[in-house]
């Protein structure tokens, strides 16, 4: 018989905790207000710590604790010392728990002023009843008039926001608020400059709808950076260095990110201060923080997931944990490709489907990816969902079909985005956040759990004392078999 060559492709434990915490000790620094007034002026920088003195933390949405140990320059172990009702095994953190954690300082800590809670950031259930059309209609600003070609597709200056929020899972107000900010979308009858809205200086990215890509790309990679816990420290235009401050969210640690890239100096202190991008969040929705909405719960897990083919197949993993969309972060991604005799772009064999690797509703299926629905609610940005991208539209599970694990889902192609080879790349979100493929919440297929690698792409599955070594050369180390 004739060997088939692999194609090359790319592309709970609950915790429970005391009820009555000590206080905090005076002169110890304690976490940033939980709902910052509009007016308020930012905290004063944390004091000098002896090495490993302990402070008070109040667990924030989806912190783990590998990334607190990197966020305040100390180590899990040292942590479960100081906290022993924490498991070890534990997953995320239960927003508002109360800890006592080691610190080992660093000099330049940012400014502790929170800019906007997580829920705020990602397109999760606080964003589903927004209106963006007719948010933008009723205001007399450029954008409501705006049209550009995005997507295949003319599309309208609130389309052109919706859609970048749901392929980057962005809340449409905050990015909203960011155009109206920079360049005044919702109230100028013109924007402030010609090219490069924004403020990023990339080739044949000049106008509003390509700035705004990069954009919500970058504030992912501030975002993701920081919940995955490297990123830590950053550089203005000028050279300046910005640590954030380790008590930060991630929704907040990303603006200060996102505004590092473009300003300096007593701009970027504005932007990111009670008067910058807060104001014009607040002015346009209303406080962020009077919603009490937690994203990510302590002490979540991953429903149980197949591999995303059929039993008895083996198929190659051909990419690591890398972004689940876009460049750079999150790094929420696998890519897997099936057996062929051809390398490069080809039509799959009838046999060589991919699944649907758990229960769950289509609810979305395009050329930009496929959404599996897990609570079957009918909103991707609610509970579990999965992503499918490169799935090739004929025979790709249509909308609104319910499925059940295992089912045909759609073959794997080349189609969608940039690929060297047909495969399917899947991710996995959770209230509309990105779930990074490594950490405590790692993805599990089949008891195959997912590992970082030196860079994207890389990486390896690890299951029972075996290991699968991520590669686009699809050589037999990189074979997994659903059995």
């Amino acid at each position: 018989m004739l060997a088939a060559a692999f194609i090359l492709s790319s592309c709970n434990l609950a915790i429970t905790y005391p009820q009555n915490p000590q206080a905090a000790a005076p002169g110890h620094a304690v976490d940033a207000p939980a709902r910052p007034a509009p007016n308020q002026t930012p905290l004063p920088a944390r004091p000098s710590y002896k090495p490993g003195e302990l402070v008070d933390y109040a667990a924030q949405s989806g912190d783990t604790l590998p990334v607190l140990a990197a966020r305040f320059n100390t180590s899990v172990d040292e942590i479960l010392e100081a906290n022993p009702f924490i498991p070890a095994d534990a997953t995320t953190m239960p927003p508002g728990m109360p800890m006592k954690i080691p610190i080992y300082y660093l000099a330049l800590w940012a400014s502790p002023f929170k800019i906007l809670p997580d829920h705020a950031f990602v397109n999760g259930p606080t964003a589903i009843g927004f209106n963006t059309s007719a948010f933008v209609a009723s205001h007399p600003g450029w954008l409501r008039d705006y049209r550009v070609y995005a997507g295949g597709k003319w599309r309208s200056g609130a389309e052109t926001v919706n859609y970048i929020a749901q392929n980057y899972s962005l809340n449409p107000r905050l990015l909203l608020a960011i155009l109206e900010y920079q360049g005044g979308a919702l109230s100028k009858s013109e924007p402030p400059v010609k090219k490069n809205l924004l403020g990023f200086k990339r080739l044949y990215y000049e106008n509003p709808y390509l700035q705004l890509v990069i954009a919500g790309n970058t504030l992912n990679n501030g975002y993701y950076g920081w919940r995955g816990g490297t990123l830590l420290e950053f550089e203005q235009p000028d050279s300046t260095l910005i640590r954030p401050d380790p008590w930060q969210n991630a929704g907040s640690a990303a603006i200060q990110y996102y505004f590092s890239r473009i300003f300096s100096g007593e701009q970027y202190a504005l932007a990111i201060g009670p008067q910058g991008l807060f104001q014009t969040y607040v002015n346009l929705f209303g406080n962020p923080w009077d919603d009490p909405f937690i994203t990510i719960p302590g002490s979540l897990q991953q429903p149980p997931l197949i591999l995303p083919f059929p039993i008895n197949r083996t198929w190659t993993y051909t990419g690591g944990p890398h972004t689940g969309w876009g460049t750079g972060e999150p790094r929420a991604a696998l890519d897997f490709a099936p057996p062929s005799e051809h390398s490069g772009c080809f039509v799959a064999d009838v046999q060589q489907f991919s699944v649907a690797m758990a229960d769950g509703l289509v609810v979305r299926s395009d050329i930009d990816g496929l959404i599996l629905d897990l609570d079957k609610d009918g909103d991707e940005r609610t509970g579990w969902a999965l992503f499918y991208m490169h799935l090739a539209a004929k025979d790709r599970a249509r909308l609104g079909v319910e499925l059940q694990s295992g089912d045909m889902i759609g073959y794997p192609s080349c189609e969608g985005g940039r690929v060297t080879g047909t495969h399917i790349h899947i991710a996995r979100k959770y209230n509309g956040e990105w779930i990074l493929a490594d950490g405590p919440l790692a993805f599990n297929l089949d008891g195959w759990i997912a590992r970082n690698g030196s860079r994207p792409y890389l990486g390896t599955l690890v299951k029972d004392g075996e290991i699968v070594k991520a590669c686009e050369c699809s050589d037999k180390y990189s074979e997994v078999t659903r059995k």
